[in-house]
């Protein structure tokens, strides 16, 4: 529930700000997929499969922070504050994604107790990977333009974190009560 009221406050915020937006920068952005085709194929074929589904999930998130780590690696990138805040909504939105998905499989009464486990083990890693990049000292006057969406995903997983751990030991002792 957590969780539904983070959402609604990020896009509060968001239409807040494009409501302020000079005019015509509403107008210009557009949502871009996040998910390439072939992964979108990937999905399509896992989709009655919670397990591989939410492991796919996590393989994306997890692809987008490696990407983001490559792109602040590498002295030839030019754009890189607008390739990180790209970067980060990419991952922001493949992990609401997860989410909502661990939701259906919920509603469906399916066993997440396997992916549940990688997806906690995942929250760590993202966990790292974001505090990482939020206290890196090369950020300065460019991360005024990711900091908003690196806040949100932060806050996200963190949020995350505690949702997933209590549906782990709301399935386990769900099975305990099976036997």
């Amino acid at each position: 529930m957590r969780r539904v009221w983070r959402r609604f406050a990020y896009f509060v915020v968001l239409a807040w700000w494009l409501g302020c937006a000079p005019p015509g920068v509403a107008g210009t952005q557009h949502q871009r997929e996040p998910l390439n085709p072939l992964e979108i194929d990937e999905l399509r074929d896992a989709a009655q499969e919670p397990a591989a589904r939410i492991k796919l999930f996590i393989q994306f998130a997890r692809a987008r922070l490696v990407s983001l780590e490559q792109t602040r690696a590498d002295p030839k990138v030019t754009d890189r504050a607008l390739q990180t805040h790209d970067k980060l909504q990419e991952f922001l939105e493949i992990y609401d994604e997860l989410n909502d998905n661990l939701d259906t499989f919920v509603e469906r009464k399916a066993d997440l107790r396997k992916p549940l486990k990688e997806v906690i083990e995942a929250d760590t890693e993202f966990q790292a990977k974001l505090r990482a990049l939020k206290s890196s000292s090369d950020a300065g006057k460019e991360a005024a333009q990711y900091q908003f969406v690196l806040d949100n995903a932060l806050e996200e997983v963190d949020g995350s974190v505690q949702d997933h751990r209590q549906l782990l030991a709301e399935q386990e002792a769900a099975k305990r009560k099976k036997k």
